[in-house]
């Protein structure tokens, strides 16, 4: 199969929706609830209301961050035609409305991180009988960083039922969203093989939001501190199987980063492409003729400094799609999804500063919206792995080593 790499005509109206959507319901108040941290956007029931009403009617995708899954039917793709599904519809829809406000984004109900984990290992089952709840995400733990194999939160079964015990930091919608996907090991000998991952509801009397994080971006969006004592979840909640397969290793676990990598790489090319578009305007309304027609060189500093920057957004535009296009046609893309993370990653903190630097006063004042996009693109070149762990996966993988040969 060849990709093309325009977008689909098709998800034209997908994407002339959800830019509709950031420009007129997130945009206006961007501003407003990054200013007032930890306060809910209440416009975002609305929002969010339609959001389902289109999931409903049975279109693919969404203008939301809800999970997407890959086709697991037999003989989903055996015709030979070229998919362009719900991935790549998620991935396009994202990045509009990260064009509006990444952090707004982030905090729309049912639309979490956590819904991507259940719709990448969940069974048939647990989806029908998850469907309509808003899912946070808990990896991250107090001394593990971005190792997610060091998980030390522990899930022992009593029966019917699994013990979970451990804390969870930077928890995105922990405090706002109604469930938890838990990430949890099953046996601490056993390594990474053993880590399966848990819905738990908000209401169990062995779950705690201990504290909301103050944040340099991202205000808009809770992020909580959750502590797990106790906490008994039954055993029917284990996203996917519950046995340990050694051989597979973690190959469970990081499905789910396999779907949502290339979604956090949306984010990235959405704020970074308002960056650009605002940078533009800007630009010109200062005289700044940008002329795609002409060398770079023969050019204007500031006109040579953007279209560097267009061309390097352009990059991670194509990486992104590239790794969900992949997913809607079942080829394995763990490769693509950490080199779409990694480049849109950096390109987006690269391209927010640089419109601050290229845009001057103005771009450091809160007259225009170009500081707090800097300061959002951060935390999307650190969450769901880093930088560094990107390029360690990237590296793993094209020269075929194991975690342990190259660490």
């Amino acid at each position: 199969m060849a990709i093309n790499l325009e977008v689909p005509k098709k998800q034209a109206g997908l994407i002339d929706q959800a830019h509709q959507l950031a420009m007129n319901m997130l945009r206006p108040i961007s501003r407003k609830y990054d200013r007032a941290e930890h306060e809910y956007p209440k416009e975002l029931d609305m929002l969010a209301a339609l959001i389902d009403g289109v999931s409903e009617t049975g279109a693919t995708g969404g203008a939301g961050a809800g999970g997407v899954r890959r086709e697991d039917k037999p003989g989903s793709t055996d015709d030979g035609k070229v998919r362009n599904g719900a991935n790549l519809a998620s991935v396009l829809s994202i990045a509009e409305m990260c064009w509006g406000d990444t952090a707004l984004l982030l905090s729309m109900p049912r639309q979490g991180l956590g819904n991507s984990a259940i719709a990448s290992v969940a069974n048939e089952e647990q989806l029908e009988r998850y469907r309509g709840t808003w899912a946070a995400m808990a990896i991250t733990e107090p001394g593990t960083g971005s190792d997610s194999a060091n998980i030390t939160t522990t899930a022992v079964k009593d029966g019917d039922e699994y013990v979970i015990n451990g804390e969870k930091i930077y928890v995105t919608s922990g405090d706002r969203a109604d469930s938890v996907v838990v990430w949890a090991t099953l046996d601490k000998e056993l390594g990474r093989a053993a880590i399966k991952s848990f819905l738990v509801r908000k209401d169990n009397p062995g779950l705690k939001v201990e504290r909301l994080e103050h944040k340099l971006g991202i205000r808009a969006s809770d992020t909580a501190a959750i502590t797990f004592t106790d906490c008994r979840v039954p055993a029917e909640d284990l996203l996917g199987s519950p046995e340990i397969d050694t051989k597979s290793g973690f190959a469970g676990a990081m499905a789910t980063f396999d779907n949502t990598r290339p979604l956090v790489a949306a984010m990235a090319v959405g704020c970074a492409r308002a960056s650009l578009d605002l940078t533009r305007d800007l630009l010109e309304q200062a005289g700044v003729v940008i002329d795609y027609d002409r060398p770079a060189q023969s050019q204007s500093a500031a006109a040579a400094k953007f279209i560097q920057l267009e061309a390097d957004w352009e990059g991670a535009q194509l990486l992104m799609m590239q790794a969900a296009w992949m997913a809607d046609n079942r080829q394995p893309n763990s490769l693509e999804a950490s080199m779409a993370k990694a480049k849109a990653g950096r390109v987006g903190s690269d391209v927010t500063l640089s419109c601050v630097q290229l845009c001057g006063t103005l771009g450091f004042s809160e007259a225009e919206l170009l500081e707090k996009w800097a300061r959002d693109s951060k935390i999307l070149d650190i969450f769901e792995g880093t930088q560094q762990i990107q390029q360690l996966i990237v590296a793993r993988r094209i020269l075929g080593l194991t975690s342990s040969q190259l660490r």
